[in-house]
């Protein structure tokens, strides 16, 4: 019944296959396979569940969402870790944080994204939830699992994606098709990954991962986070001297998405209970971050992000 295999961690997405009963399950299937004990543990990204209800990527990241400080705050000194539980228990799954990526890059085009003109009939491989927020301006969202996106690139299945940032985009390959590689990637700005766990898997020893949840589950938030740090502005040298065309999204592209990102929430607060429950709670806590990040935090980047080191 436990995850014997772990594979399709490329990329730090931690998308995983497992094996239940000898049979492989794909990534986008653990939910229902923990919900209903055919395993008993999966790790992956809340937000790809965003088709069963999208109050699953309150858990992750939503577009211009928390950054990684900010959700880890929520999530362990806030109210996000108890809120979030209450809401899994509908699917018998008990969360635990298992890492988080940081702020992600906004991916790789063909062409130049000059302005949000330029996103109408665009293939793009996102997350569900961004897919939600770009569709007003005909961008054609698709969902691709980590090991297909290289071929799907190639063949022109896609006319752009986003996977992680420099270091696990620069193992994949995707600089060698697409020469336009955009920042940020708004629509995660501090994606956290989850262990789920089947509510009845206490007392066995996969149970036993419920504990310690404040030492050894957030050493690793922090081992996650800084492996991203240390290894990306190595590779995103490497890939701008290879030829990569670093490019950040015009602010015609961010207002028009901010905007549409603020249209899906009033939506959801409207149709759906789990939401609007947890997204008050959410959305209250990430405007006091903001207020205070504005003085200290966003003032020193900025700063510091000036100057020749």
């Amino acid at each position: 019944m436990f995850a014997k295999s772990v594979s399709d961690m490329t990329g730090g997405k931690f998308q995983i296959s497992v094996h239940a009963g000898g049979e492989l399950m794909p990534a986008f299937g653990v939910v229902d396979g923990v919900q209903n004990a055919s395993v008993e543990m999966a790790h992956t990204a809340p937000y790809y569940f965003y088709g069963k209800d999208p109050t699953f990527c309150l858990g992750c990241s939503v577009p211009f969402g928390m950054n990684t400080r900010q959700q880890n705050a929520w999530m362990y000194e806030g109210n996000g870790l108890k809120l979030m539980r209450a809401f899994y228990a509908k699917y018998n799954i008990i969360n635990l944080p298992g890492g988080n990526t940081g702020a992600q890059m906004g991916g790789w085009f063909r062409k130049e994204i000059k302005s949000v003109a330029d996103l109408k009939g665009l293939k793009f491989r996102t997350n569900p939830f961004a897919g939600k927020v770009l569709e007003p301006f005909g961008v054609i969202p698709q969902s691709i699992p980590g090991a297909d996106l290289y071929p799907a690139l190639e063949k022109g299945t896609l006319d752009g994606l986003e996977w992680v940032g420099p270091y696990d985009d620069q193992k994949l390959g995707f600089n060698k098709i697409a020469p336009f590689y955009y920042y940020p990637g708004w629509w995660e700005g501090g994606p956290e990954l989850d262990f789920y766990i089947n509510n009845k898997a206490s007392g066995r020893p996969v149970g036993r991962l419920q504990g310690d949840r404040r030492g050894g589950r957030r050493a690793r938030q922090h081992h996650d986070d800084g492996q991203v740090r240390r290894r990306d502005p190595i590779a995103l040298k490497q890939l701008v001297g290879s030829g990569t065309k670093l490019r950040p999204f015009s602010q015609d592209v961010m207002n028009a998405a901010f905007k549409s990102a603020q249209q899906v929430y009033s939506d959801l607060n409207n149709s759906n209970p789990e939401w609007k429950k947890i997204y008050g709670d959410w959305s209250k806590f990430l405007a006091d971050q903001n207020a205070w990040f504005r003085y200290t935090e966003g003032t020193f980047d900025r700063f510091m992000q000036q100057q020749k080191l």
